[in-house]
């Protein structure tokens, strides 16, 4: 899909097409309802010239009766043609979410790359929402041009100089309507850029709450934020004025259409060219005209607003997957062999490295990037740029990355948590296994031992009720639990103190006995239960030797982890 040129009219199109039998129904019940509301003032000039001037009684009440008839289809008409298109609108922009987030959680990645969270977040709700809205937009559209279809033809029959009044005025009315959304789509599009913007800056800025407040970093976040939300709020009064002088301007000659319309009608009658009766029905459905035509130029702002996001929804999915997926197939089962060899990446360079199956291998890096460069190679994040990561013998590159993580899971040290009971948390990998033992190697049973009512208690949105420590010992028995043939780990005891870092230690090498296990982390009690550890230094692999060897031995060592 990343490699696809998708632009902002093909997603319009595909979501207009997913709902083409919600959107014709409601099309059809809508041109029929501007057909009935077209009826109105035909009938009542009909009545007033039959029922009225010539004193037909019979006609006067077929007339009412008819009259009473239309109003009936009116109600039913509107009522399931609106339900046709809310439900077209919502299941188009349901699909679209579904859509993003699905790309976005693709295992190739890309999609979110230079975005924040809150921009992902408002392009997969408020532009899914436009988009939708487009439905609605195209049904009532339809109507509204029936509406002026059919008015066209009634005029054309009462006098050939209003209907073509009607049929050469409107197709203006919407030319200018066109020309006037032009401002409007490129201001939208300008607004939903600086809204997303400053929603992805407050999910930043509320996540980082705990350190900004620590670091006494409030005043420079707040100012950020006003910053970002100002120029937010200028964008969108941007558009709103934009969209103001549309609709202002746009009523403005609809007024002056119908006016022209009314005066020439009034003529017309005075003259004797048409009947009281014909003279009510014109001046009726001049009356008429404004709603469909407003209508049309709700319809252009909507499709100007609909194709702004629609655009921004394009380059979420169009955007370049990170890594492709490979033809390979990994064996089963997976015995947990990793071997870099020569391998390339970032600040990485010609690393070297044999793990096998059942080891515990720490790895320690002077450089936090490097550190990254690992996780993202191992996690098949990020391929490498020369040289190769292998599994069980077969490079990763060769493999597809959703199969690479049902055999290798890293697991980040600041993995977050979801919202719902600890438990449930812990258990969220597929193919979880119990989660005692889990809980008890990361020491997160003391966590739900502090908690009112243990293991069930529910924790708020990324565990954000829980402390540092308490969130780390969560997420590493969700880890612990989810029992990977290879399991990748990261500082996974920073927030803890030493009595805990022992029990963990001690706990992981416990659990995760005779499954292949790397911990990236310069923690001594960590280091110490490996069966060996792999010093890399500016990018190279130094020093590759048991714990206590290192410390021994190493000075460059012993300044990494015991400095």
């Amino acid at each position: 899909m990343g490699s696809e040129a998708l632009s902002g009219q093909q997603v319009l199109r595909r979501s207009v097409t997913g709902q083409r039998r919600d959107v014709v129904i409601g099309s059809v019940l809508g041109a029929g309802h501007q057909a009935g509301e077209v009826a109105v003032p035909v009938l009542i000039g009909v009545v007033i010239d039959r029922g009225v001037a010539r004193g037909d009684t019979s006609g006067l009440l077929l007339g009412l009766a008819a009259l009473a008839a239309v109003y009936i289809g009116l109600s039913f008409s509107f009522r399931f043609s609106a339900r046709a298109g809310e439900r077209a609108a919502e299941t188009a922009a349901h699909r679209l979410r579904c859509e993003l987030v699905t790309r976005v959680l693709a295992p190739g990645g890309g999609a979110g790359d230079g975005r924040l969270p809150g921009e992902l977040t408002s392009i997969a709700t408020q532009d899914a929402k436009r988009v939708g809205a487009v439905t609605m937009a195209l049904i009532v559209g339809v109507a509204s041009l029936m509406g002026l279809l059919v008015s066209a033809v009634v005029l054309l029959r009462i006098s050939l100089v209003l209907g073509l009044l009607v049929l050469l005025g409107t197709p203006l009315l919407l030319w200018l309507g066109h020309l006037l959304s032009k401002p409007l789509e490129r201001r939208s599009e300008a607004e939903q850029e600086r809204a997303a913007h400053a929603s992805g800056i407050a999910a930043d800025l509320v996540t980082g709450l705990r350190v900004l407040k620590g670091i006494g970093a409030e005043p420079a976040a707040v100012s950020r934020y006003r910053a970002t939300s100002r120029a937010s709020l200028t964008a969108t009064l941007r558009a709103a004025r934009a969209q103001a002088w549309q609709n202002g301007i746009v009523l403005a000659l609809t007024g002056v259409f119908i006016a022209v319309v009314a005066l020439i009608g009034g003529r017309l009658a005075t003259r004797g060219d048409i009947s009281i009766g014909e003279l009510v029905s014109a001046v009726g459905l001049a009356l008429f005209l404004i709603g469909p035509l407003s209508e049309v130029s709700w319809v252009t702002a909507e499709l100007a607003q609909g194709r702004a996001s629609a655009g921004r929804i394009a380059q979420v999915l169009a955007a370049e997957e990170t890594v492709l997926p490979g033809s390979g197939t990994l064996p089963r089962p997976v015995a947990g062999r990793v071997r870099l060899n020569r391998l390339s990446l970032a600040g990485l360079k010609g690393i070297d490295l044999d793990i096998a199956p059942g080891q515990l291998v720490g790895v320690v890096t002077t450089d936090p990037a490097d550190a990254a460069a690992l996780l993202n190679c191992l996690g098949r994040r990020h391929d490498p740029e020369s040289g190769t990561a292998e599994l069980d013998g077969l490079p990763l590159d060769t493999l597809d990355p959703a199969d690479i993580r049902t055999a290798i899971l890293v697991a980040e040290h600041d993995a977050d948590l979801f919202e719902g009971t600890l438990e449930s948390n812990v258990s969220a990998a597929p193919g979880s296994a119990g989660t005692g033992p889990a809980m008890a190697a990361s020491g997160a049973d003391d966590v739900a031992r502090a908690l009112p009512r243990g293991a069930a208690t529910v924790i708020t949105e990324r565990g954000r009720s829980l402390s540092g420590g308490q969130r780390q010992r969560v997420a590493l028995a969700r880890a612990l639990a989810a029992d990977p043939p290879v399991l990748v780990l990261h500082d996974p005891a920073t927030a803890v103190d030493a009595v805990t870092e022992a029990r963990i230690a001690a706990g992981i090498r416990e659990i995760r006995r005779g499954r292949t296990t790397i911990v990236v982390t310069a923690s001594p009690a960590l280091l110490a239960v490996a069966d060996r550890v792999v010093l890399v230094e500016n990018g190279r692999v130094t020093a590759d030797a048991p714990h206590a060897r290192l410390v021994r031995d190493r000075a460059d060592y012993r300044t990494a982890v015991l400095s």
